[in-house]
């Protein structure tokens, strides 16, 4: 059975537009059945709320201490009253049950030949990996297509949550985890990390763009065309932004807000490491920093950051290196 049937079509009611007061509108084929559960609940909450304080006032009322009444003995059971506020709420609460169970269902199982991206998080930034290599730190969707997204995370729990596709799933150190979708409407949306995950929780965000039917293939080659044109330190500039640098590194004098140095004015300095020796910024150096981060770490700073070996590759450290080069004029 399709949950898009299960139960009451309320569809209309919903945000299929420009959404309501609860909801974004709806940009997944999942979306509706979501909706659909939360008026079901709040409609049935709300009916009864009302109901039991009207109740509940009319009792008052009508039975308040008055003089000349005196206080009558009651009944010990309503057998129907009983039966009936013991079957209504069951009922309810099994198409509660079979809606939200069989929706869960539609979630955590991707159709056969699903588009698969590789998702990783990190604090405080999304990197999504497509399959022909590209990276970006955007979420580039086809439209009318399901996408699989395969997750992970580089140090602590974080989780994915794009509203208008009412998904969410928790990213965790040391394991894949999985969801999907199937985006139903061109445009830009709004992605979140929706568990705390440090000092700069709330600035790990991203942009989703839906293309349009045909635009998806071209951009995605486009950005490979792209990535292959720039020049050495224009395509470290790209990657600084792409692959999370810049949650963690100022190319300026400030490091305010900062978890990791500064990459202005460092190329070919002398810096004092954690450890107390004193090491040149060279080509070296910032080669080793990318692969093995922990080796060492400059003084001041924790050693947070995670290693990018088996992700960048030498022309994309040469890149990077050279950016930071650039930084010194």
């Amino acid at each position: 059975m399709s949950v898009s049937t299960f139960g009451l079509n309320l569809t209309g009611l919903l945000a299929a537009g420009d959404g309501t007061i609860a909801f974004p509108a709806q940009g997944s084929t999942v979306a509706p059945s979501v909706d659909t559960l939360f008026y079901v609940i709040t409609g049935i909450s709300t009916f009864f709320f009302l109901l039991i304080i009207s109740v509940m006032i009319y009792f008052i009322i009508r039975y308040r201490r008055r003089p000349g009444h005196e206080v009558q003995p009651s009944p010990s059971h309503n057998t129907a009253l009983e039966i009936t506020w013991s079957v209504i709420p069951s009922l309810l609460l099994i198409y509660i049950f079979g809606h939200g169970f069989l929706t869960y269902l539609d979630m955590r199982e991707a159709p056969e030949g699903a588009y698969e991206i590789q998702v990783v998080g990190r604090k405080w930034s999304w990197a999504f990996q497509y399959p022909n290599g590209v990276v970006q730190n955007e979420l580039h969707l086809p439209v009318d297509r399901p996408v699989r997204m395969v997750m992970s995370s580089e140090d602590v729990i974080h989780s994915l949550y794009i509203p208008a596709f009412r998904i969410k799933q928790d990213l965790v150190p040391g394991r894949y985890t999985k969801t999907w979708f199937h985006a139903t409407r061109p445009g830009n949306y709004r992605l979140y990390c929706a568990e705390y995950c440090g000092q700069q929780h709330s600035t790990m965000v991203a942009d989703v763009v839906v293309h349009e039917a045909g635009e998806f293939e071209p951009w995605l080659q486009a950005e490979v065309d792209r990535m292959n044109d720039l020049p050495p330190a224009e395509l470290g500039e790209l990657l600084y932004q792409r692959q999370g640098c810049v949650q963690c590194h100022a190319i300026d004098s400030t490091t305010a807000g900062k978890v990791g140095p500064s990459f202005a004015g460092t190329f070919g300095t002398q810096q004092q490491l954690a450890n107390g020796e004193t090491v040149t910024v060279d080509e070296n150096y910032i080669r080793q920093s990318i692969l093995e981060p922990v080796s060492q770490v400059r003084a001041g700073y924790q050693p947070v950051m995670p290693t990018y070996q088996g992700r960048l590759k030498d022309r994309e450290i040469n890149a990077l290196v050279e950016f930071i080069k650039s930084l010194n004029q």
